[in-house]
């Protein structure tokens, strides 16, 4: 059998003679009948035309040909660009880890809300600045600072709150300062007093005023001056404080000017307030239809039973106004003293709802308070007292926030009621500008000294034989703030230089001071004469004192 020749890489073997261009023979038709068409081929670096399937003498084909042109052929695809080693890393990651939809998604969520907090932050701040530089004294971007609060000599930092109503239209007299009262707070043992000043208390001015140089004391502050600027405003403060300082016997910082329109926008903005209201004189509850005028007495703005009672802004306003001086009335048996009472009472649970867990972190409720405060109160606090401020009073608990009744059961030797000058004043019990017992009880409850807070009655007698010696030592003890009871001569004796007695038990402060002061022992023997119960030291001062 003839051997059969294979193809090798598609191409038919040549047979022995066969040259480039001629036809294969056997089997195939005659060449004569199907020549290939002359078409140009271009050699590589030959300038010479060469014709498909045209002989040239002494050319062949060799393998180095082949190969070249099998080169050219695999040349002719673009070569691939060799990647970085980052690069491959950053396909090798994103191939092998997924794209994580849900982290992004959270990354994106707290960016808005960051955003949105920054927004929320910044329009909050510009609300407090602007209502900032109404306010307060200096610098609002002071406000990031923390200054200690103005002190007294006891350690206390004091404050006068004046109310008027200028904001209610038709309101007779309305700029008398009708609210008036002062706040003690102690920065060290963090406690509030609160007292509020009669506003029938007949004083003297100083100055010359339309009722005269003395009056009833809610008109000094419109008296001091009448100009309408901030200077001026700050101007009528800072009188009105030394005023009723020196009535007092305290040293007042700071003043506080609100109108009405606050109390109402400052309870709203809490949510309303709880006040336990008591009724006077065994009422079982107040009743005042002095505003009923507004909803043509079809409603009560103020009738309340005794206990706790949810107040919104309109009727603690109407509360801290009520005095029951139209009928029908009941609860208010004591006018003025009454309505002094309640207001504390709205003040103090004002505080305690503002500073309550998560109101003061309401934005709402934030940027009423500031918006209010803003239109309707001015100060002469400055801003970087603010945040001491704010701080001292967050931390005073509830139970360490006391009121001090100026009228009443255990202080009715301070104030009476009469007529004086043909009105109707409020005036010390000492006598017409005697404000000696009124300082007294003041000190009693503010002040850090023993002495003033015990306040233990004391008499002296004088056993010197020298006239008025007794009562130059009980002057001189008066001064250093001693309750100095009485003066009298002792009886017939032999006495000691200085010889004191203490009646019952307590008063270690006193005791103390004045065991120092002279260098003696307290005696607890019963003294040489008989005193009054309330009495709780006899000093004796013998003969040889006056050597």
């Amino acid at each position: 059998m003839k051997k059969q020749r294979s193809s090798i890489d598609g191409f038919i073997p040549r047979r022995s003679g066969d040259k480039l261009g001629d036809m294969h023979r056997g089997g195939v038709k005659s060449a004569s009948t199907n020549l290939p068409e002359n078409k140009p081929l271009h050699t590589k670096g030959d300038i010479n035309t060469r014709h498909l399937g045209k002989q040239y003498a002494n050319k062949s084909i060799g393998r180095s040909d082949i190969d070249e042109s099998l080169r050219d052929i695999d040349d002719s695809e673009e070569p691939k660009k060799k990647l970085s080693r980052k690069q491959r890393r950053r396909i090798k990651k994103m191939s092998n880890k997924p794209h994580n939809r849900i982290r992004k998604f959270i990354k994106w969520f707290f960016i808005t809300i960051l955003v949105v907090a920054l927004a929320i932050g910044g329009y909050t701040a510009y609300r407090f600045i602007a209502a900032g530089n109404n306010i307060f004294q200096g610098n609002i971007f002071d406000i990031f600072q923390s200054q200690p609060l103005k002190q007294d000599s006891n350690g206390r930092s004091n404050f006068l709150i004046l109310g008027t109503s200028e904001d209610d239209p038709g309101h007779g007299g309305a700029d008398l300062t009708d609210s008036m009262l002062v706040v003690s707070i102690d920065q060290k043992n963090k406690n509030i007093y609160m007292f509020s000043v009669p506003r029938d208390l007949y004083v003297e001015y100083g100055i010359g005023c339309v009722s005269g140089y003395a009056g009833k004391i809610n008109a000094y502050f419109a008296c001091s001056n009448d100009r309408d600027s901030t200077e001026a405003e700050q101007d009528r403060l800072s009188k009105t404080q030394k005023l009723v300082g020196d009535i007092f016997g305290l040293d007042i910082q700071y003043g506080v000017h609100v109108n009405h329109t606050v109390i109402k926008e400052a309870v709203d903005a809490v949510g309303g307030i709880d006040v336990d209201i008591q009724g006077s004189n065994g009422a079982p509850g107040v009743l005042d239809r002095n505003f009923d005028w507004r909803c043509n007495y079809t409603c009560y703005l103020v009738k309340y039973n005794n206990g706790i009672n949810h107040l919104d802004g309109e009727h603690a306003l109407y509360l801290s106004m009520a005095r029951g001086d139209i009928a029908p009335t009941y609860g208010l048996a004591n006018s003025n003293f009454d309505r002094e009472k309640n207001q504390q009472k709205i003040l103090v649970s004002l505080k305690n709802k503002a500073m309550t867990t998560g109101t003061l972190t309401n934005l709402d409720t934030v940027t009423k308070l500031i918006d209010s405060f803003g239109n309707n109160m001015r100060t002469n606090i400055k801003t970087n007292e603010i945040q001491t401020l704010m701080k001292v009073t967050s931390e005073v608990k509830s139970k360490d926030v006391h009121t001090l009744s100026l009228f009443g059961i255990d202080s009715s030797s301070v104030f009476t009621t009469g007529g004086y000058a043909g009105q109707s004043v409020v005036m010390p019990t000492a006598g017409i500008f005697d404000y000696s017992d009124i300082q007294t009880f003041i000190k009693k409850n503010l002040s850090s000294d023993p002495i003033a807070r015990e306040a233990a009655p004391i008499v002296i007698l004088n056993a010197t034989g020298q006239s008025g010696f007794g009562q130059t030592k009980g002057d001189t003890l008066k001064k250093e703030g001693y309750n100095i009871a009485l003066i009298d001569n002792a009886p017939d004796g032999t006495y000691g230089e200085v010889e004191i007695y203490q009646i019952g038990s307590g008063n270690s402060g006193t005791a103390t001071k004045l065991a120092k002061k002279y260098g003696v022992t307290i005696k607890k023997t019963a003294p040489p004469l008989v005193v009054d119960g309330n009495i709780r030291f006899v000093i004796i001062y013998g003969a040889s004192t006056t050597n």
